[in-house]
């Protein structure tokens, strides 16, 4: 009876009244234990008043249904799929809501309420997937800034396909500690094409020039990207570089400078074909010579195998306790393997662009440790 008379009231009743009753009647329908009959006459109520002409009466049943599990499945459906004003809150927080309705939702709404969506206090892998599948790029950057969200892989690679080329989305990758190694290397060397491209740039500084320099800084952004790589993600950048002809001899005699024994081990297992094992027994004690055919098999040119061979030495005795180095005094010792005393390469023809090379990056070595020592002077 109480609902009938409701259901009469509300036919001329102001906005403000009709809104208030609406929250009410919403608030009685989750907490009051009604009996049968009332909860049904009440459900056809708040059904009727999905076709009211204001959204603040709508707005005002989504506000108290956001947080119940009681809420009627059809009601919050109806609602999450309203002007953005009244699907916020059930977007956002809504319980009745599953894994499907809001894939669903995604699929078929806007940038504003993918991004609610992305902010819920939990994101399936499913939801996220549709997310980095169709979302807009600021729904992608709520999920990716949204620390309870659960992203696969395979949902940061389609975001950085997708929507790479978007400096905020780009930032918010990057920024994420979950970012698969691959991912992340793509991302940097996207960034470092794109400045390439750029006319302020080309014009400072020539095509040739920046061109060069890029690869420089892409370099150095790996062997730095190998350090925030977990040892078990060393298989899949090793691969994703290969396919991308970024695992080069030269970044090879560059990881090896600068130490990063786990990850040449990895790359020697997949270029050599040899079981993991065993290229890390033979990396921590083996004979030069049973290295030396591990190379070989590994395909690295011979004249590479003395100075990475000295190399290897050099951080074994670091690992010990033996010696103190870095990627300076390291790189300097395969300069001096691959130089006779007047400072000529010993082969010329095996050896003098390595001989370049390892030059190049003691050089850099020099000026980095220079330039940490002249900022500590500075902090002191």
């Amino acid at each position: 009876m109480i609902v009938q008379h409701f259901l009469k009231w509300i036919e001329t009743a102001r906005v403000a009244d009709r809104a208030a009753a609406a929250n009410a009647l919403a608030r009685a329908y989750i907490v009051s234990e009604l009996d049968f009959e009332d909860r049904c006459a009440a459900e056809a109520a708040l059904t009727l008043l999905l076709d009211d002409p204001s959204p603040k009466v709508r707005q005002a049943m989504a506000e108290a249904l956001k947080l119940s599990p009681r809420a009627p499945q059809q009601i919050v459906a109806a609602l999450a799929a309203d002007q953005p004003e009244v699907a916020a809150p059930l977007l956002a927080l809504s319980p009745v809501l599953g894994d499907n309705d809001l894939i669903d939702l995604v699929a078929a709404s806007g940038a504003a309420a993918q991004g609610l969506i992305a902010t819920r206090a939990r994101v399936s892998m499913a939801l996220s997937a549709a997310i980095a599948e169709v979302g807009e790029p600021s729904a992608c950057i709520e999920l990716l800034r949204n620390p309870v969200a659960e992203i696969a892989s395979v949902s940061f690679r389609r975001i950085a396909e997708r929507l790479g080329g978007e400096a905020r989305v780009r930032e918010a990758l990057i920024a994420h500690p979950a970012l698969p190694s691959d991912t992340r290397h793509s991302l940097l060397i996207s960034l470092g094409e794109a400045l390439t491209k750029s006319s302020l740039v080309t014009a400072l500084m020539g095509k040739a020039r920046a061109e060069r320099l890029m690869r420089e800084a892409c370099t150095r952004a790996s062997l730095t990207l190998i350090d925030g790589t977990r040892q078990v993600e060393f298989a899949a950048l090793v691969e994703h570089l290969r396919m991308r002809g970024d695992l080069t001899t030269g970044f090879l005699v560059r990881v090896i400078a600068h130490g990063k024994i786990d990850f040449f081990g990895a790359a020697l297992v997949a270029l050599s074909g040899q079981p993991e094992s065993r290229v890390r027994a033979l990396l921590s004690g083996g004979r030069d010579a049973a290295l030396s055919a591990l190379f070989r098999a590994a395909k690295l040119p011979a004249g590479t195998h003395a100075a990475v061979l000295c190399a290897l030495a050099v951080w074994r005795e670091v690992a010990r306790g033996k010696r103190i180095a870095g990627a300076q005094e390291v790189s300097y010792m395969m300069l001096r393997c691959l130089q006779d005393a007047r400072g000529e390469a010993v082969d010329p023809v095996d050896c003098g662009g390595l001989a370049k090379l390892v030059k190049s990056i003691h050089l850099e070595a020099l000026r980095e440790n220079a330039r940490g020592h002249a900022l500590a002077i500075a902090a002191a």
